[in-house]
């Protein structure tokens, strides 16, 4: 099998991992993440949208038909699912058996930023949502949500779904300025932190919304991951006839490793140090075993 990665970070790639049930295939891979039991759920554009396979790759279970219309992220902490609705500007949560908890949002109703085409910069910031791309919570309760597609903000709500600030402004090179901000992280200490897809970089804020540092140096990032022992993990996409990428960077942004890989949409590390990618251009999800 093939192997990449160095030192600690060496991986063995298994392509198109999980085992799906006879005479199904997937649809776009938006996003994966596993659960307290490293149970992995694959989030992708087609009914069921969320399947749910064991550590082995075999089919468990799968939900959310009806509830779901433009599958864009999922994020698990504390086994709470957190997904965004892109299409419908909705974020939800959701149990690990696809019982809904909270809709923040309402279904079909957009801000006003003038932008009419997904993944523009959009002429003005607005409130949420339009085209919302990644929900995640922080240490506090409080809940973070990237309006990415046809806004350029993060949003912070109180845990029941309260406004509490919003930062983020149209522009291609200060730090606050956002093209299409597409997924965000919240580590234990609080930190923010944005994947800015649009102009290459992650951009890390403090839980208010200051602006602290960002790192630079990749293709667009796609999606953020963060292991237990504090490293980070990033997909960057395809761009100006580069091959897309997987990067693992230190807390510091220093790059431990770096290898090609097949397009991806986003990405999860589970507890073993294994990592999941899923594929909106292969339909698949490939998992590199951690061998290092």
């Amino acid at each position: 099998m093939t192997q990449v990665g160095t030192g600690k970070h060496t991986y063995e790639l298994v392509q198109d991992f999980p085992k799906l049930p006879a005479g199904n295939s997937f649809g776009m891979v938006s996003s994966v993440a596993t659960d307290s039991q490293d149970r992995l759920y694959v989030f992708q554009r087609k009914d069921p949208p969320v399947m749910v396979f064991d550590r082995r790759g075999n089919y468990l279970r799968s939900w959310g038909i009806g509830a779901i219309t433009h599958p864009h992220c999922i994020t698990i902490v504390d086994d709470i699912v957190y997904i965004t609705d892109r299409d419908d500007s909705v974020a939800v949560i959701f149990t690990l058996e696809g019982k809904p908890l909270q809709v923040i949002g309402k279904r079909g109703v957009h801000s006003d930023t003038g932008c009419e085409r997904p993944g523009d910069l959009v002429p003005r910031a607005a409130g949420p949502f339009n085209y919302p791309t990644e929900m995640a919570p922080g240490p506090s309760g409080d809940l973070y949500v990237t309006d990415g597609y046809r806004n350029c903000r993060v949003h912070r709500f109180t845990r029941d779904g309260q406004l509490i600030n919003s930062w983020g402004e149209p522009g291609k090179t200060a730090p606050g300025q956002f093209h299409l901000p597409h997924s965000v992280l919240v580590a234990p200490d609080g930190r923010v932190y944005v994947c800015d897809r649009g102009n290459r970089r992650v951009q890390i804020f403090s839980a208010d919304g200051k602006f602290i540092s960002m790192w630079t140096g990749m293709n667009g990032p796609n999606h953020i991951a963060r292991d237990k022992d504090g490293i980070f993990y990033i997909c960057e996409q395809k761009a100006d006839g580069a091959p897309g990428f997987v990067s693992i960077r230190d807390g510091e942004g220093t790059v431990l490793a770096r290898w090609e890989s097949r397009q991806v949409h986003g990405l999860w590390v589970d507890s073993h140090g294994d990592i999941y990618l899923g594929s909106t251009t292969n339909h698949s999800v490939d998992k590199y075993l951690r061998k290092g």
